[in-house]
């Protein structure tokens, strides 16, 4: 049995220092909103402001997520961040280095074409191709789910290289092995973010895996929105996270300041 989450209003602000946090926060459900189609997505203004910031006040500051780097760069401009895309299967260091997991892009390409076929039959899903992945969102289908984990299921079969990520109401199949748990820790390798405090903020499945390494550095762990956590913390949605994402960003901008 987990210990219930702390609300993270508990998370006192006078306990973090700019200089020794490291921020990895997911994107989905937790910078903004979910919504129905992928590319709808809009981070609000004032999160975007609050990244700004802390992106000057607090020089660790990393997006983790299962986006690819270039939809995060093109939902985030002009802001240019250290981003690990595709649940960790692409990653840009905050010295602008790209690198990459190795991936079995024939058999990603296999599954798509199963599950183009499917998506064509059945109006409503939709199939988003990403580098090193694959993901079906049946958001819009949600009695539809038993039949594509089904379909999923019976598509990755063939293939034990590949890995299925069950999300919120989408399946991700991934090409490779590398997670978001893989990317923090290389973070916490290099400069800016050795020695620093890992902070982790996700909404989804694939965040409660990042969070135990969050925990191995005696970092924090918040988990946005409702549903069985192992984090430290909670917030209940993009908009409360917007809002102390804000608290933070000012608190830091004035204690840096000697205000």
């Amino acid at each position: 049995m987990l210990a219930p989450a702390l609300p993270i209003s508990s998370l006192k602000l006078s306990s973090l220092h700019p200089e020794q946090l490291a921020l990895f926060l997911d994107f989905d459900g937790t910078l903004a909103p979910i919504v129905e189609h992928p590319d709808a997505v809009s981070v609000p203004a004032r999160t975007l402001d609050a990244l700004a910031l802390l992106s000057q006040e607090a020089t660790a500051l990393a997006i983790v997520t299962g986006r690819s780097i270039a939809d995060i760069d093109r939902f985030l401009s002009p802001l240019e961040l250290p981003v690990a895309g595709v649940h960790g299967l692409e990653r840009r260091s905050a010295d602008g280095t790209i690198s990459g997991a190795p991936i079995s892009q024939q058999a990603l390409a296999d599954v798509s074409t199963r599950l183009s076929q499917f998506v064509a039959q059945n109006p409503g899903l939709l199939l988003e191709p990403k580098r090193g992945s694959v993901a079906l969102h049946f958001r819009q289908r949600p009695d539809l789910a038993d039949s594509c984990a089904t379909e999923v299921a019976g598509a990755v079969e063939p293939y034990p290289q590949l890995h299925v990520l069950p999300g919120k109401m989408v399946f991700e199949i991934k090409g490779g092995t590398a997670t978001k748990a893989d990317a923090i820790a290389a973070f916490m390798a290099e400069e800016p973010f050795l020695g620093k405090k890992p902070f982790f903020a996700g909404d989804d499945v694939t965040d409660e895996h990042a969070f135990p390494i969050v925990d191995r550095f005696d970092g924090i762990s918040v988990k946005i929105g409702p549903g069985e956590t192992s984090a430290a913390y909670r917030c209940m949605g993009p908009a409360a996270f917007s809002k102390w994402l804000v608290q933070l960003a000012h608190y830091f901008g004035n204690s840096n300041h000697g205000t």
